[in-house]
């Protein structure tokens, strides 16, 4: 009969030993789809990262073609109005 117990024993802890390490391979895994659902996390954040640079290169560039246009259109206007002076004040003789 103690044979029979020692069995019956060492059969539950077998399978609490099993169950344990179940648990344990199931913690892994759901361990490494984190891991891995984060490592595409931090690819989305580059890739967004990189366009978002490339944007703003592109933003940059075409803010400092605006003023370009905008100094140059201002010495424009300058010019008018020292010209628009010029025949107001030659008419004014």
């Amino acid at each position: 009969m103690t044979e029979t117990r020692a069995v019956d024993r060492a059969i539950k802890r077998l399978m609490d030993a099993l169950v344990a390490l179940d648990t344990a391979i199931e913690l892994r895994l759901e361990e490494d789809r984190r891991r891995a659902m984060l490592g595409e996390q931090v690819h989305a954040f580059s890739v967004d990262r990189a366009r978002l640079a490339s944007e703003l290169d592109g933003a940059e560039a075409h803010a400092r073609e605006l003023e370009s246009v905008n100094r140059a259109a201002a010495q424009r206007l300058n010019e008018a109005m020292e010209a628009i002076r010029a025949v107001i004040a030659a008419n004014q003789r």
